[in-house]
């Protein structure tokens, strides 16, 4: 044996499968489950093993990973008819990975320690391409000792690993990261469907700007997907406006104004309503194609 702890983990979906293989690969021993259980198949494959419930994998690990969509997904896994509360043991921790509401971060976490399991929120950042390479950003909220005893699992999983404050405070930041991400979207967006409309070669565009003040991930990885209408989804629509639900939801609490995201929130509404959602969010474009009543691409 390794002396590794052992690592359930539940959601293997765009994220999570090449998380889970990495894991695995790095050689922690493995249970998994995943609602579709089709998407086990490859983990089965590669030495993983199988559970028929999150309740067994709890039971049969010792750090329970979560990565599924929203916060009703992850209250159903953890403290569901089935779920991992009801597999707690002494010395059980749970990592939720999933992006979820702040304040529902904080009632699970409550809800497990009343059973003795201690809990980390600990949301990525990076999309498919940094749960594939194992360089995700992760930002972690829960008890300061458990982050630490779990930062060789995370290490895996990312480069840039920052421990955020108690239970809650990862999601919270991921949240702010999200806010960011949408305006950039939207902000690369505009400022390739202007040169467009002005006759500049979008490929030169991307070259120069992507160099200056004006770089950034997204300009880098979805400006070129942009201007090739390769939409295929490292990050969908659905997914990330589900995000911006949380984030406005959670700025009504605080009372707090987010005027340019609750605009991107409905330019990704008019994407959707062409039946997008399940495109990644570079597909953002076609609402300002809408607008400018013409594709990026093509000769005026």
């Amino acid at each position: 044996m390794s002396g590794k702890k052992k690592i359930g983990f539940i959601g293997l979906g765009v994220m999570g499968k090449p998380m889970a293989m990495n894991l695995l690969k790095a050689g922690y021993p493995m249970v998994v489950w995943n609602r579709t259980r089709s998407k086990m198949n490859d983990l089965l494959a590669a030495g993983a093993e199988g559970a028929e419930s999150p309740k067994e994998v709890a039971e049969k690990s010792d750090v329970v990973i979560t990565m599924v969509t929203d916060s009703p997904d992850v209250e159903e896994v953890v403290l569901g008819p089935q779920g991992v509360i009801h597999g707690a043991h002494p010395g059980l921790i749970l990592i939720d990975m999933s992006t979820i509401s702040p304040t529902v971060a904080r009632k699970v976490a409550e809800k497990l320690a009343e059973k003795g399991v201690k809990m980390l929120d600990a949301p990525v950042s990076g999309g498919e391409i940094g749960a594939i390479k194992g360089t995700l950003s992760i930002m972690v909220g829960g008890p300061k000792e458990t982050f630490e005893e779990c930062l060789p699992i995370l290490e895996v999983l990312g480069k840039r690993i920052t421990y955020m404050g108690p239970n809650g405070m990862g999601q919270t930041t991921k949240l702010c990261n999200q806010v960011i991400c949408a305006l950039n979207i939207q902000a690369v967006c505009e400022g390739l469907m202007l040169g467009a409309k002005a006759g500049l070669d979008l490929k030169k565009l991307l070259n120069v700007v992507t160099a200056g003040a004006a770089g950034s991930w997204m300009l880098s990885n979805l400006g070129p997907k942009m201007v090739e209408r390769d939409f295929k989804p490292g990050f969908k629509i659905r997914h990330q406006q589900k995000d911006l639900r949380l984030v406005l939801s959670f700025a009504a609490e605080l009372g707090l104004p987010l005027p340019g995201t609750a605009l991107v929130q409905q330019m990704l509404r008019a994407v959707e309503a062409e039946g997008l959602g399940e495109k990644g969010t570079q597909a953002a474009i076609v609402a300002m194609e809408k607008l400018a009543g013409r594709k990026l691409t093509e000769k005026e």
